[in-house]
């Protein structure tokens, strides 16, 4: 299981607001129940097999040209560890615990 960041950036629309493209990703993930998600004000963290955050990167990928979008920009950032099972939340937990 693996630990990704993905942000999904159209260019040169018509306006500096993005929230709509970000909720027309969204309905991709919600459509699917093999990723784990959570959105944040700066992407959008997933959990799931390595082959299964790749599919669903790339569908993603595709909706701002669906809606219009002639550019755009993807970033997939991922953590793969192998040594013990990661989840977002474990690594949530670790450093507010270290916080205490």
């Amino acid at each position: 299981m693996v630990i990704a960041e993905l942000t999904v950036v159209p260019l040169g629309t018509e306006s500096t607001s993005l929230s709509s493209y970000v909720a027309d990703c969204h309905q991709v993930l919600k459509n699917q129940d093999k990723v784990k998600y959570r959105l944040t004000p700066m992407g959008t963290i997933l959990e799931g097999e390595l082959s299964d955050i790749f599919d669903i990167t790339k569908k993603m990928h595709e909706v701002p040209f669906e809606n219009g979008a002639l550019r755009v920009t993807t970033n997939l950032k991922i953590d793969d560890r192998r040594d013990r099972e990661a989840a977002m939340d474990k690594k949530i937990n670790s450093v507010e615990n270290k916080l205490k």
